[in-house]
């Protein structure tokens, strides 16, 4: 279960993020997952659920967005909305993937004592 490891990379990039803030206190990790991004929502969300305490975040909840995949003509720029178009209605150009293969950490909500 490789969503184990993206939750690791994930608590990394939070880890950075909220390094600057010792004494505040993580309440909510916004994540963006694409629909092609090979991501299995619910073993994210247990995967998170199981490692939040170990890596420093026990009251932290996960907010997950999903984004369709939608894709973009590389030679006349025309939108093209997914599943997956090998090629261009308009202009038979390639099509390329312009959302949906992408796990973005979007937010991350922080609960800061008084000084």
């Amino acid at each position: 279960m490789h969503e184990v490891s993206l939750v690791h990379a994930l608590f990394d990039q939070a880890d950075a993020a909220v390094a600057a803030y010792p004494r505040a206190a993580v309440r909510q990790v916004r994540v963006r997952i694409g629909a092609l991004a090979g991501v299995e929502p619910e073993l994210f969300r247990s995967a998170f659920d199981g490692s939040r305490r170990e890596r420093g975040y026990p009251a932290a909840e996960l907010a997950l967005v999903f984004s369709p995949a939608s894709y973009r003509c590389a030679e006349c720029g025309g939108a093209m909305p997914g599943p997956g178009p090998s090629r261009c209605p308009a202009c038979a150009g390639p099509a390329r993937l312009e959302a949906g293969g992408e796990i973005i950490l979007e937010r991350i909500e922080l609960e800061v004592s008084d000084v």
